[in-house]
């Protein structure tokens, strides 16, 4: 199921619409420290092409470079954590992560991928069939692949 979806920030100063085609309806499960510390918990999160994005009060949005090939960004009024890009080769370009809880209506997407799951906490234990990838992994996959 192809479509948009909409979402934003806890005080809504930021909107978004997302059109997410068949191959992005599903969610990705962060457990690296920064995320654990950006979200609460393991970051869940959906990947939207930037020109499938579009952003309303972006005047509001703040971001922040926490690794050497990632920023995120958060909504400067709220705090509401958005989404994160990679910042190799070009952030303009780059697709958006968006955090699945400023999802107006997460549903129905499943989650597909974990990664950093050698830092993931005992008790954070997910069920299904679905790629697992350590921290080393998923760097060496941006090597191979920038757009991951």
């Amino acid at each position: 199921m192809s479509g948009e979806r909409t979402g934003g920030c806890l005080c809504g100063a930021v909107r978004y619409v997302a059109a997410l085609d068949a191959e992005h309806q599903h969610l990705h499960a962060c457990h690296c420290t920064m995320c654990r510390r950006v979200s609460g918990g393991v970051a869940f999160s959906v990947m939207v092409p930037a020109a499938a994005m579009r952003v309303n009060g972006a005047e509001h949005v703040t971001t922040y470079a926490s690794s050497d090939w990632a920023a995120r960004s958060f909504c400067a009024r709220c705090g509401s954590g958005l989404w994160y890009r990679l910042t190799q080769p070009d952030a303009a370009t780059a697709d958006y992560y968006l955090s699945a809880g400023t999802l107006d209506d997460p549903n129905g997407l499943p989650l597909t991928r974990e990664i950093y799951i050698d830092t993931k906490p005992d008790g954070f234990a997910f069920a299904g069939d679905h790629s697992r990838l350590t921290g080393a992994e998923f760097e060496a996959s941006l090597q191979a692949n920038p757009e991951e």
